[in-house]
């Protein structure tokens, strides 16, 4: 009997596992070409570049960057532009705003925003 019991309860907890897991499996390959640009040197985010191409198998890469980390998000694409990927063209530059509330409160502050799509032929 209890072999039974444990059988049927391994079945039953692997498919409520594989519903909350579905959702991501889908969106990882969307994002896995999309790089976060923040307060690491320039170089360590080229790193990043270099291996989305090379190992992603992908033909974009996507820099995402807000305030003051959009100067290293450019440096970044010009990096990889320049030295290491010579075919490599700057395909879009998306910029805006988002609005963000302060944590400990107070009145909301707007912050630029910057997307550049790096595209490798």
């Amino acid at each position: 009997m209890s072999d039974v019991e444990t059988s049927e309860t391994p079945e039953e907890a692997p498919k409520e596992t594989k519903e909350t897991k579905a959702p991501k499996e889908t969106r990882a390959p969307k994002e896995q070409n999309v790089i976060f640009v923040g307060n690491k040197p320039p170089m360590s985010y080229v790193m990043a570049v270099i291996t989305g191409f090379n190992v992603g198998d992908t033909k974009e890469v996507i820099l995402k960057a807000r305030g003051r980390a959009i100067s290293t998000a450019v440096d970044v694409a010009e990096i990889v532009r320049n030295r290491f990927f010579k075919d490599a063209e700057t395909k879009d530059i998306a910029i805006g705003t988002e609005q963000i509330t302060p944590r400990e409160g107070g009145n909301p502050r707007n912050v630029s925003t910057m997307e550049i799509t790096l595209r490798k032929e």
